[in-house]
C-alpha cells in the first residue's frame, strides 16, 4: 500500500478523502486486482513548448506501464490583457502600450491504482510548467 504522507504530498486530496481512497484500496485485498482511481493531472504553463513536451513526457511514461490515458485535453488559453497610457503624468499625445499574457492549459486522465502515481509523475518537469494532480473515486 502507499504511504499516507508521500500520496497527501503529490496530490491535492482533502485528509478526509484521503482516508476513504487508502481504506478502499485495503478492503480490496490483494486477491483481487487493484482499485482503479481516475487520476487528473492539469499541466498549466506560458510556454507552449514545454507544456507539450512534459505533457508528451506524462503520457508515455503512462502507456509505458500499461495505463489507460485520455488526453492531452487542450482547454482554451486564457489570454491576460493590460493597456496602459505610455505617459506617466498624463501630458503629450495620448499614445498606449498594449500587454498580454497567454496562459496555455492541458488536462490529462489517467486510470490507475494510486501507487503507481508516484512513479508515473517523477518525470522531470520543465520550468514554468505548473503541475496540478487530483485524485477521484475508484471506478465504480
Amino acid at each position: 500500500s502507499c504511504d499516507p504522507k508521500v500520496l497527501r504530498s503529490v496530490c491535492r486530496v482533502p485528509k478526509h478523502r484521503l482516508s476513504e481512497i487508502m481504506n478502499a484500496d485495503k478492503k480490496a485485498g490483494s486477491a483481487e486486482a487493484p482499485v482503479n482511481h481516475r487520476i487528473r493531472i492539469t499541466l498549466m504553463s506560458r510556454n507552449v513548448k514545454n507544456l507539450e513536451k512534459v505533457s508528451n513526457d506524462l503520457i508515455s511514461a503512462a502507456k509505458g506501464k500499461k495505463l489507460e490515458v485520455r488526453g492531452p485535453v487542450r482547454m482554451p488559453t486564457r489570454v491576460l490583457r493590460i493597456t496602459t497610457r505610455k505617459t506617466p503624468n498624463g501630458e503629450g499625445s495620448k499614445t498606449w502600450d498594449a500587454y498580454q499574457m497567454r496562459i496555455h492549459k492541458r488536462l490529462i486522465d489517467l486510470y490507475s491504482p494510486v501507487e503507481t502515481l508516484k512513479q508515473i509523475t517523477s518525470i522531470s518537469v520543465m520550468p514554468g510548467v505548473e503541475v496540478d494532480v487530483t485524485v477521484a473515486d475508484p471506478e465504480a
